[in-house]
């Protein structure tokens, strides 16, 4: 890919978010940046990556967490910003990617060729994937959904000013259960590649109405 493409993909526990992403990076042919991310970290580093997946994308203990000359001893804290760190990096060598959360869509919003996307999906259909992928009764399932989503918003809430799922930070908020996995991919695989079509054409906003 000649020009540079980062696309950030938000999602609410068992939506499909990130499996829609792993489309998306496929068809783009764009490395994934998730969860894998520790792992490069843990690399460049010389540290056991167990050490840091246990405390991935979680939102901060503020009862136990402190900062000591302006170093915080919350690993979540720590983590985080490592990541956020290597991200910033990738973008600035000018490397396209598709990452999944991780505060992508605000720590990368400098970076015009950045589209962020956020997948929700209906509480029957996340209901169901988790039933059936994890194997849990309904009422567990509930309570597995709750306790996630409120765990993505708290750690995406602490680090940025935006708020989680606000639909004024992504330029594309989608219902992954109205289109399933692949209709909604096919459908975001369209906006990306007319995104790319505007820039490639330097076709800003250019809407002859004047009418509001």
């Amino acid at each position: 890919m000649s020009e540079q493409l980062i696309i950030s993909v938000s999602r609410e526990y068992a939506s499909g978010g990130h499996v829609v992403a792993e489309k998306l990076a496929k068809i783009f042919g764009l490395p994934l940046y998730d969860y894998n991310l520790l792992k490069e970290i843990a690399a460049q580093k010389g540290i056991n990556v167990s050490k840091l997946e246990k405390y991935d994308e979680l939102p901060k203990n503020k009862l136990l967490s402190r900062k000591v000359r302006g170093y915080s001893n919350s690993p979540q804290e720590n983590i985080a910003n490592m990541q956020f760190e290597y991200l910033k990096s990738k973008a600035e060598q000018g490397e396209s990617f598709v990452v999944v959360g991780r505060c992508a869509e605000t720590i990368l919003k400098e970076y015009d060729c950045l589209i962020p996307i956020f997948i929700m999906a209906d509480m029957d259909y996340k209901l169901e994937r988790v039933m059936t992928t994890e194997g849990l009764t309904k009422e567990d399932a509930q309570v597995q959904i709750k306790r996630q989503n409120w765990k993505r918003k708290e750690y995406h809430n602490y680090f940025c000013s935006e708020k989680w799922g606000d639909s004024r930070n992504y330029d594309v908020c989608i219902n992954c259960s109205k289109l399933g996995l692949d209709g909604t991919t096919k459908m975001l695989e369209q906006y990306i590649r007319e995104r790319l079509s505007i820039r490639e054409k330097g076709i800003g906003d250019q809407d002859e109405t004047k009418e509001i």
